[in-house]
């Protein structure tokens, strides 16, 4: 797994997630549920916006003085007695994952869910090693048995109804049991647990870095992190260079915001703290402690107009409102960071050459916007996308050819009272009762979802003459 999570047009991923009723109807009832829970601690919480803003600023001053903070967090994780590396590329970030693994001569790594670690595709580089990598999250494990990929940065198997997870689980684990939640579970949570008991090295990825005290903080709602981080003897732990609070004081903002965005609760299950190796006189947590910052473009876009989105908190809020979302699903955008954060963040991470069409995956309706606890402006980045590629020459063919036809035909006036006349006319038979017919051409994709208003086949400017002759204003 990587970034690009399919090689398969961005249309075709479309056709195919809107002919999925399944996925459609678990993503919808996924949106309403986690969006009430969410509207209910928020509104119990109480100024919302005053604490969007204190959130939006600890990020901002975070990233205005990101050298200085990045500088004291590895400086304490080494006082700590771990070891820091910063990686600048994805394969700078594997190769020295790589590299830990060997020199342990590991032979099975567990992981805690990790965006991150998806991002640079570490688990195949692993695998391709010969190092078996178990997914320990019960989502994530469950898309490992189905070699399927996340849809959603919180929930990653969203998209699975229990009778698909029930067949999974048959079909790879032998599993007969009934198709509860909870026998499921404990059916995953028996095999797992060999998996931590056994396992060489444990890989987290990391929600907040505390630069004061070179603190590492996991929230998660299952535990298996702490299992992670405390059963192997090494932990190797990969953020983004840019996931990272001042202080306790800050991290308590974010985390408020946080959960209470991601899955619409006042706290999560598991808040863990990590500050290091275990000490002599401690009684678990790992023998070796490793921090991976992965840049991998984000000093890049730290100097660039799309700035604000490394705000992001990866909530996930953003995909629980969004109607595109809604319809076509994490699969549908092809990159392991979906919904309107993914429009923004995903050309940015791998080019417009990966993923032009996504900043087109969007109505602007902007309800992204306004639920975003850290106040990234979504809309106006899907649009500033949008202007980039229109700068660089690379919109959607359809539209540089309906651009350069609009340039030309306003800028001989003969031609577009010609075309005026003849579209007037042409509308008045083309719409009947606000629809356009179902066989709309290249137009059916747009006109089949929209009522469209009645033409009386007269243009505008035989209107506007013919009412002015007769003296009207």
């Amino acid at each position: 797994m990587s970034l690009k999570t399919s090689d398969v047009k961005f249309k075709d991923r479309i056709r195919l997630q809107l002919d999925d009723a399944v996925m459609r109807k678990a993503v919808a009832n996924a949106q309403e549920r986690i969006g009430a829970n969410r509207q209910k601690m928020v509104d119990e919480l109480g100024h919302w916006d005053e604490w969007r803003e204190r959130a939006e600023q600890i990020r901002d001053h975070v990233l205005d003085n990101l050298d200085a903070y990045l500088y004291q967090l590895a400086e304490k994780v080494t006082e700590n007695g771990g070891k820091v590396y910063f990686a600048k590329t994805k394969e700078d970030a594997t190769r020295y994952i790589l590299q830990v693994a060997q020199a342990k001569n590991a032979k099975k790594v567990v992981k805690a869910k990790s965006m991150v670690t998806e991002e640079i595709g570490m688990n195949h580089a692993l695998q391709q090693a010969g190092i078996q990598v178990v997914e320990t999250d019960l989502g994530e494990y469950i898309l490992q048995l189905d070699q399927d990929p996340p849809s959603h940065v919180v929930v990653p198997a969203i998209h699975k109804e229990r009778t698909q997870i029930r067949r999974v689980l048959h079909e790879t684990l032998g599993y007969d049991g009934p198709e509860t939640p909870e026998a499921m579970t404990l059916f995953i949570r028996q095999k797992i647990r060999q998996d931590f008991l056994s396992a060489d090295i444990g890989v987290t990825g990391c929600n907040f870095a505390v630069a004061e005290t070179g603190s590492v903080c996991l929230v998660t709602n299952e535990g298996n992190a702490r299992m992670c981080t405390t059963l192997p003897p090494t932990h190797i732990a990969v953020m983004g260079m840019e996931r990272i609070a001042p202080t306790f004081e800050e991290v308590d903002v974010l985390i408020t915001m946080l959960a209470r965005s991601a899955v619409g609760a006042r706290l999560t299950g598991y808040n863990t703290w990590l500050t290091g190796p275990r000490e002599a006189d401690n009684l678990d947590g790992p023998q070796e402690f490793h921090l991976v910052i992965v840049d991998n473009g984000r000093s890049s876009i730290l100097g660039s107009p799309f700035r604000d989105v490394l705000r992001c908190i990866r909530c996930g809020a953003c995909m629980n409102t969004c109607p595109a979302y809604r319809h076509i699903g994490g699969h549908g955008y092809g990159s392991i960071y979906p919904g309107p954060i993914g429009a923004v963040i995903s050309p940015l991470l791998g080019g417009y050459a990966n993923f032009k069409d996504l900043p087109y995956a969007c109505s602007l309706c902007t309800a992204c916007d306004s639920v975003c606890p850290v106040n990234i402006p979504l809309s106006k980045l899907i649009l500033r996308h949008r202007r980039a590629m229109v700068e660089a020459g690379l919109p959607p063919k359809a539209e540089q050819r309906a651009t350069r036809l609009f340039t030309y035909a306003n800028s001989h006036p003969g031609l577009w009272k010609v075309g005026m006349i003849a579209g007037a006319r042409a509308a008045s038979w083309f719409i009947k009762g606000g629809k356009a017919p179902i066989n709309a051409g290249a137009l059916a994709e747009w006109t089949a979802a929209r009522d469209l208003p009645q033409a009386d086949g007269e243009s505008f400017r035989s209107w506007f003459k013919q009412h002015k002759a007769q003296g009207n204003k």
